[in-house]
């Protein structure tokens, strides 16, 4: 049995999807025990053609874990210790950049941390873990994703500033001009810390974001109690949305076949050289930690 390496990470409505069966086969795999808590939800999946680990960052049951309270050093210690040496993921962030469309794809080049209080490095402890962030997203793995979705008639755009807010409520008007100013183009709740999270343990990750809704402030949506964002995205672009969505098995599913053979020839590898060179760690990264 070929080494399973790559795993997605999936985003809004990935519980819904699992229970579908969309994912073709999917079976259980053994809990992971981490310095940070149990993972229990990885599964394992065979879908077109492609086998890799599987995990919906928001539970299994709608939406039980929301962004701020998701156990992100968890789940990205046990991909590691799965031999996962790459994770795509998706996320449903609302637009800022006008110039975007609802029910769009984007696959961004950047991040911004606004996130308050979630923890957000493995290197508590032995002042480790200053790693340089010019592509905080795997180049190799962008690539990726942007042929895939080009593989199923979609376009996305190629370079885009994802901007993380703390959650779950959604940004004010205020926050919203602020974030544009910043020059942010999406905004979400979910790729931080994860994305700095992959890189400190040398895994390569990327993330592609079907657009879900204009950010609060960017279009005038009259409030409508009781419904999805009360109101903020319209039933012409909910169509669009879930257009979006169903494409997602496959995209994640074409992404990973495109790399799952090939060398890692990026830094992220690399990210931790500097202190291995040093003799500060050794090969053994679960001693990281606390080395």
């Amino acid at each position: 049995m070929s080494k399973i390496n790559v795993a997605v990470i999936g985003g809004s409505a990935a519980y819904n999807l699992l229970k579908e069966k969309v994912f073709g086969r999917v079976t259980d795999t053994p809990s992971v025990e981490t310095p940070y808590g149990q993972v229990d939800d990885i599964k394992l999946v065979n879908h077109a053609g492609m086998k890799f680990y599987f995990l919906s960052r928001h539970g299994l049951e709608r939406y039980a874990v929301t962004a701020p309270f998701i156990n992100y050093r968890a789940n990205i210690w046990a991909f590691k210790e799965l031999g996962v040496e790459r994770i795509v993921s998706w996320s449903g962030p609302g637009i800022i950049n006008p110039n975007l469309d609802v029910g769009g794809f984007a696959v961004p080049d950047d991040i911004i941390d606004m996130t308050k209080s979630r923890p957000s490095t493995f290197f508590t402890k032995a002042g480790l873990g200053f790693i340089r962030m010019s592509h905080p997203f795997c180049p190799e793995l962008r690539h990726a994703l942007l042929y895939s979705v080009g593989r199923m008639d979609g376009n996305a755009v190629e370079k885009a500033t994802y901007l993380c807010t703390e959650g779950p409520r959604l940004e004010t008007p205020a926050e919203i001009r602020l974030y544009h100013s910043y020059g942010a183009d999406l905004v979400g709740m979910t790729l931080c810390p994860e994305a700095f999270l992959a890189r400190e343990l040398e895994i390569c990750y990327a993330a592609i974001c079907y657009l879900t809704n204009y950010a609060e402030g960017l279009v005038e949506r009259e409030f409508r109690q009781g419904v999805l964002f009360e109101g903020m995205t319209t039933g012409d672009e909910k169509k669009k949305v879930d257009q979006a969505l169903d494409l997602m098995p496959e995209v994640m599913a074409e992404a990973l076949k495109v790399v799952h053979s090939q060398p890692r020839d990026c830094q992220c590898k690399n990210a931790m050289l500097r202190y291995r060179k040093q003799g500060v760690i050794t090969e053994d990264w679960r001693k990281w930690i606390d080395p």
